[in-house]
């Protein structure tokens, strides 16, 4: 793996383009971080991590290619909680793109594929303490919830080290293997949600919640739904 780290980039995404799989475009600041929807990804300078890491999916069926941002986000879960053993039990996956602590954004993920290979992009709130007023009621970080700092160089290696062992159980066994983990780390399984595929979407799909599904579907309402954003409602439906 090499690992390449810039002051200050565009987005790590494209960044990634250039890379082959091993590659990781790190940077301490983005210009134009994305999320899903294109949705901004905004991070303090210095105090998180942002990059993005290219895997290889030559060969992989586009249905199976879908379940790995789901991998990625339980990695991810798996790894924050082995960094700061303080987490452990706390930490889960939502559908389909971040990784929540206590019910707050500690990581977003931005999955593109990039002929053979995905670029899988992830912030990850680190030592940030304080966040816009917009978002502060919603995201935590790292530093937040374990009362301390940490050595962002060690916590990128040891969630690299963690994502490509995980791909590599991936490509040869498929989500299957990841399947019961998952589950038990599924932020939305049991609660009523409901899933947009616009910002501006009129007919949301709004249901029970039976989980993030094998072909990487979250089930709702007994209707699988495959791509957009999914918010918990308290009130049913």
């Amino acid at each position: 793996m090499v690992i390449r780290w810039k002051d200050t980039t565009g987005s790590t995404n494209a960044d990634a383009r250039s890379g082959v799989h091993g590659d990781v475009f790190a940077a301490d600041y983005q210009t134009a971080g994305r999320g899903r929807l294109d949705h901004r990804w905004e991070s303090a300078r210095g105090l998180n991590l942002m990059f993005s890491a290219v895997f290889d999916v030559s060969g992989v069926m586009p249905q199976d290619v879908a379940t790995f941002p789901l991998v990625v986000g339980l990695s991810i879960a798996e790894t924050v909680e082995d960094v700061c053993p303080d987490l452990a039990g706390h930490v889960a996956v939502k559908w389909p793109n971040d990784v929540l602590a206590d019910g707050r954004k500690l990581a977003g993920i931005l999955c593109e594929r990039n002929g053979d290979c995905v670029i899988a992009g992830v912030g990850l709130n680190v030592n940030q303490r304080d966040f816009p007023e917009e978002i502060a009621g919603r995201a935590t970080s790292m530093s937040v919830l374990c009362g301390r700092d940490f050595d962002r160089a060690a916590v990128l290696d040891s969630l690299v080290k963690a994502l490509y062992e995980a791909h590599g159980t991936w490509m040869r066994s498929g989500f299957a293997a990841f399947r019961e983990a998952f589950s038990a780390k599924d932020a939305l399984r049991g609660r009523n949600v409901s899933v947009r595929q616009t910002d501006s979407d009129a007919a949301p799909v709004c249901g029970l919640c039976e989980g993030g599904q094998e072909d990487g579907s979250l089930l709702v309402g007994g209707e699988r739904t495959y791509a957009g954003e999914a918010h918990v409602s308290s009130f049913g439906f």
